[in-house]
């Protein structure tokens, strides 16, 4: 006997899923994040790019002899205080990673830049600094009966001590993560490493550094991404100065809003991001894996 198929019925649409209480409450916790991120990033960014879409603001930028100067510091600032930073955090961390109690101690004033804000610690330092009533002038008085120099009206000191600035100001952070780092490693492996008579070096070099290397440069990385955006070292000590000669990019665009030069100010700001989105893709690539 034949039989035959009957076509299958016609599946009708699925019905809407249900959305849970947790759910609902979930989006609706949400919102406000949404919001914040919509009004205080992706507006201020969009409206500032806005700003910097006319070719002339860079035309009349790169026109700016400041503007050179400025870009020259910026490269200054991140190779040179940014590494130096790094590896002197590397070195620290290999002395706060010992477990004596008067290191502790030590440890808790060592983080004492870095928790302090960054507003009253700059401004002490820059009175520290003043060439007239300045502490460090006039302990070279008492002790020389010289004057000291005037060291922020000096273009190559004043971006000196701006670097030192960002880098004592927040070395204590970079130390602590690389603390945590070294901590993750197997205490093991420096036992049997001792045991076949290494050396310190030699456990550095073949223990705690292949071990560290992935995080000590994920970190250098994303210390010059903040450092690009950070203008407290250098705005809050000289304020740019003298002359506009210790400019960086980040404080490029305070003093063309200053002067009432919004698109200029807007251009400064993305014409970092050639520096800026190259760090962002290297480190994403390095987290991904």
């Amino acid at each position: 006997m034949n039989t035959t198929t009957l076509p299958a019925a016609h599946a009708g649409p699925a019905p809407a899923k249900a959305v849970t209480s947790w759910e609902f409450w979930g989006r609706i916790l949400v919102l406000p994040y949404l919001v914040v991120f919509v009004v205080f990033v992706l507006y201020p960014v969009g409206y500032g790019l806005w700003l910097a879409r006319h070719p002339e603001s860079y035309v009349k930028l790169f026109d700016d002899p400041i503007f050179l100067r400025t870009a020259i510091n910026t490269v200054v600032f991140l190779v040179v205080a940014i590494n130096l930073k790094m590896v002197v955090a590397l070195g620290l961390s290999g002395f706060f990673v010992q477990t004596r109690w008067w290191i502790k101690i030590l440890s808790a004033l060592f983080i004492l830049p870095w928790a302090v804000p960054s507003i009253p610690t700059i401004l002490s330092v820059r009175f520290m600094l003043n060439p007239e009533w300045g502490v460090i002038n006039s302990v070279i008085f008492k002790l020389t009966g010289l004057d000291g120099p005037n060291w922020l009206n000096d273009p190559t000191l004043a971006l000196c001590f701006s670097m030192l600035m960002h880098i004592w100001k927040s070395l204590p952070f970079w130390t602590l993560i690389l603390v945590a780092g070294r901590l993750a490693i197997p205490t093991e492996q420096y036992e049997a490493a001792s045991v076949d008579g290494a050396t310190r070096w030699q456990k550095f070099r073949f223990i705690t550094w292949p071990a560290m290397r992935t995080l000590f440069v994920t970190s250098t990385i994303l210390s010059m991404i903040w450092t690009l955006g950070d203008f407290n070292s250098v705005y809050l000590l000289t304020g740019g100065g003298p002359a506009d000669l210790t400019h960086v990019l980040a404080t490029l665009g305070i003093r063309y809003l200053r002067l009432d030069q919004i698109d200029l100010a807007m251009a400064s700001i993305v014409v970092a991001l050639p520096l800026v989105l190259p760090l962002v893709y290297v480190m994403m690539k390095r987290l991904s894996k």
